[in-house]
């Protein structure tokens, strides 16, 4: 892999984006979409490839100002340009791989799609600034069920515990970069909050998030689904801890956990987010 390559792959926040396209994956496949999970797959990959690549794009002056050396840009390991066109082009790979799941699934990703831009593009430094995480989450499940049979709306249960999991990594994962959000002028709502008011807002965020999992899908929480929030509830306990005694990194890993078993519980009750036939 050669330099510029790397450096386009580092661009692309790519654990994230791989993260949240394995995410749509099983959703798509704990609901009965089959093969045609590939097309939620690939729709999903363009949609964050350009999101992340417009992200380094957009933000290479303010990375530039605060010594942001591990951003490729920064780093002079691939030109802006670069950067700039994949994000463009991968965006308009993504809407005629989104309508492969139909025109009703095709735009509800294409809206999510266009909210996180929409953040990238300046809503990160308003008071809105966990809009975009909420309602861009909210529809991941939508997406994989208007995809499947009749194209039902995904239950309101599923919309609100993505939604409320969305909106918490977003006020976790601003902790750690408090200080250089504070000296380029980015003041989004978890900014306009004391560091511990951050932090117990998006706890409690990802923990009413478990809550609405282990009661919104019909009958009582399976074996697995309560292993699964119990995991979750540990998690989001270790990440308060991390971040009270300053490791803001730690606490980041520990909400990707939390995020994690939700998604698993998620695709355990898989078959909840679709009618049956």
């Amino acid at each position: 892999m050669g330099p510029q390559l790397r450096g386009m792959v580092r661009a692309s926040h790519f654990q994230p984006t791989l993260a949240v396209t394995a995410i749509a994956s099983a959703l798509a496949l704990s609901t009965g979409r089959g093969l045609s999970t590939l097309a939620v797959a690939t729709a999903v990959l363009a949609g964050q490839f350009s999101v992340g690549w417009s992200n380094d794009y957009l933000d290479r002056d303010r990375d530039r100002a605060t010594g942001r050396t591990d951003k490729p840009i920064v780093a002079g390991d691939v030109p802006e340009r670069l950067v700039r066109n994949g994000a463009i082009t991968a965006a308009a790979v993504c809407v005629p791989l989104s309508m492969l799941s139909g025109w009703r699934a095709g735009l509800v990703h294409l809206v999510a799609v266009a909210l996180a831009w929409a953040y990238n593009a300046g809503l990160k430094r308003t008071l809105v600034s966990v809009v975009p995480y909420a309602l861009a989450f909210g529809l991941l499940p939508a997406f994989v069920t208007l995809g499947a049979r009749d194209h039902p709306w995904s239950p309101a249960w599923a919309t609100v515990a993505a939604a409320l999991m969305g909106s918490g990594a977003h006020f976790v994962n601003t902790l750690a970069d408090r200080d250089a959000d504070a000296a380029t002028g980015v003041r989004g709502l978890p900014q306009r909050l004391s560091a511990p008011g951050s932090l117990v807002t998006g706890a409690l965020l990802m923990g009413t998030a478990l809550g609405v999992l282990a009661v919104g899908p019909p009958g009582s929480p399976s074996a697995v689904t309560t292993v699964l929030l119990a995991v979750g509830a540990a998690a989001l306990a270790g990440v308060i801890v991390a971040a009270v005694n300053a490791r803001e990194r730690t606490a980041w890993s520990l909400t990707l956990v939390v995020a994690a078993t939700a998604v698993a519980a998620l695709v355990v009750n898989g078959d909840a987010l679709v009618p049956g036939p």
